[in-house]
């Protein structure tokens, strides 16, 4: 699709940097938070994906510029409206050296849509993989499926008997807390293999000599290091103790782009910050009002969207490295329409009325989930829409906690009120409708509609734009869905955050709008 090149232009920026390195192939990266688990099929969260993205490959892959390029498979055609044909990658290598074949294709399709995984919503409309030989697969969809290879290019392929061998044949369940090896060891294709594994502490990799592809870059080690604290990773870069950190807090930028060893790389994100909401429980799990669901009511909903200073908070916190969106998606998504990108006004006293219209003339209490490492500002955005909230009587009881307890807690749905970023992996609307807008059922759609917001028109729409091939048409469809959704107020979109990576003034990287960071493209040129 032609939005490619679009957003490759507008969102894709390869920068220098760096400063001296105790090696000229070592690079140390400063995240806020930690990949979760090892385990490819374990979250569907973009910075687990974007680390072990490093280590295991897709059948259809991303080239810097967000492309799709061959993969695992080098080509792909559809033999039917409903079935495709991928010729695998000959000669290819596990990190173990076994052999790549279509068994691991399949078994991957198969452990991915399976129970405990995270990724079913990349599955949930194939209806079968079929072995055609060693490396030919045919995969069949429940009907005409026009962008499957956009979808597949975040199912990361496992080979099937390390799987065996070391009793991962199921994904590792981040909402039951369930581990297996998978979780602290890899065997995948990819250009950088796992050498340890520390969890919150550090992760190691280390370039991969039998890699069939090309690495561009020269490193040779990655050393990913989780540190939460804002000042002890600005400290860590600036000290040189890091040559990469992300994000950068937005209020030391400056400080940073001054310190003559690193500077601050920022651009626009495709992810998306939103509020979600329980509407399916008949009664809320964490609220004062018993008996009923007070997000049922639309009145509500739109009260408490109505309620949040959206402009403020991007004055205030987001120091204004936010987009304020009325919208699901943001720029740079196939589908995205500017037309329908509006809020509703900010009108505290409107939501006011709303509440008394709906039985709530004092407000009520409610519970809201947000993590305080994940997003840019996460905790203090969610501590303004609190306070934002308070002003119509709403008090928000906010529970903000690390990544690694509050992804579980929401997957399993025990949440009210919570909030959730979401990049379209497929960088196409279609997946935030089947994800995030479908109604829930257990084949994955709906994955992370964790509030089960249901609509069946929506449902039916969705499924006509997956079949879709003419563009105009199927951007219409989008819209239409869109709109019911936003007339629903099914969520509370907030807005969509800006990059910003603090790199040393030796390093070379590549950063890319879904916010990945590629090993592959980094490099450190020697101080001068």
């Amino acid at each position: 699709m032609n939005f490619r090149k679009t957003l490759a232009a507008a969102l894709a920026t390869t920068a220098m940097a760096a400063m001296g390195v105790a090696s000229a192939q070592t690079i140390r990266i400063g995240n806020q938070g930690d990949a979760l688990s090892m385990d490819p099929h374990s979250l569907n969260e973009s910075l687990q994906l974007s680390v072990t993205n490093n280590v295991y490959e897709p059948l259809v892959a991303r080239d810097r510029n967000l492309n799709l390029v061959p993969g695992l498979a080098t080509s792909w055609k559809q033999t039917s409206p409903s079935v495709w044909r991928f010729e695998l990658r000959k000669g290819v290598k596990f990190h173990d050296g076994a052999p790549f074949t279509a068994d691991d294709v399949l078994f991957t399709f198969a452990r991915a849509s399976g129970e405990g995984s995270d990724m079913m919503s990349y599955t949930n409309d194939v209806k079968e993989v079929r072995k055609v030989n060693d490396f030919t697969v045919d995969i069949e969809t429940k009907g005409p499926f026009p962008i499957l290879p956009d979808v597949l290019s975040l199912l990361f392929i496992m080979n099937k008997k390390w799987a065996e061998d070391n009793q991962a044949l199921r994904p590792v369940d981040r909402r039951k807390g369930i581990e297996n090896a998978a979780s602290f060891r890899a065997n995948g294709t990819g250009p950088f293999r796992l050498r340890e594994r520390q969890p919150n502490i550090k992760t190691s990799f280390v370039r991969n000599g039998n890699y069939w592809g090309k690495i561009e870059g020269n490193v040779v080690n990655v050393e990913y290091t989780p540190i939460g604290n804002d000042s002890t990773r600005v400290a860590a870069l600036l000290s040189g103790q890091v040559d990469v950190i992300e994000p950068v807090p937005l209020q030391d930028v400056a400080r940073i782009n001054a310190s003559g060893k690193s500077k601050v790389m920022q651009g626009p994100e495709l992810r998306t910050i939103f509020l979600g909401m329980d509407q399916k429980r008949d009664e809320l799990l964490y609220s004062n009002v018993k008996g009923k669901n007070p997000f049922k009511d639309k009145r509500v909903r739109q009260a408490f969207y109505q309620a949040i200073d959206i402009n403020g908070i991007q004055r205030t916190v987001m120091r204004g490295a936010s987009r304020p969106t009325g919208l699901m998606v943001g720029p740079g998504i196939n589908g995205f329409d500017a037309a329908l990108d509006k809020r509703l006004p900010y009108d505290p006293d409107g939501a006011k009325k709303l509440l008394a219209e709906a039985g709530y003339p004092n407000g009520f209490e409610v519970a809201m989930n947000c993590p305080n490492d994940r997003y840019v500002n996460d905790g203090n955005i969610c501590q303004a829409v609190a306070a934002n909230l308070a002003r119509i009587g709403v008090k928000i009881n906010l529970q903000a906690e690390t990544k690694g307890t509050y992804f579980p807690k929401i997957l399993r749905r025990d949440t009210s009120l919570y909030m959730l970023g979401w990049t379209p992996g497929t960088y196409d609307s279609h997946n935030a409708l089947n994800a995030l807008m479908r109604c829930v059922d257990d084949k994955g759609s709906g994955q992370f509609n964790l509030g089960a917001y249901c609509n069946p028109k929506v449902d039916e729409l969705t499924l006509k734009v997956q079949s879709e091939t003419d563009k105009a048409k199927r951007d219409a469809l989008i819209k239409e869905a869109f709109q019911i959704h936003n007339d629903d107020v099914g969520h509370l979109p907030l807005h969509q955050q800006a990059l910003a990576w603090g790199v040393g003034n030796n390093v070379e990287l590549v950063q890319l709008a879904d916010n990945f960071m590629p090993f592959r493209y980094m490099s450190v040129k020697p101080a001068k």
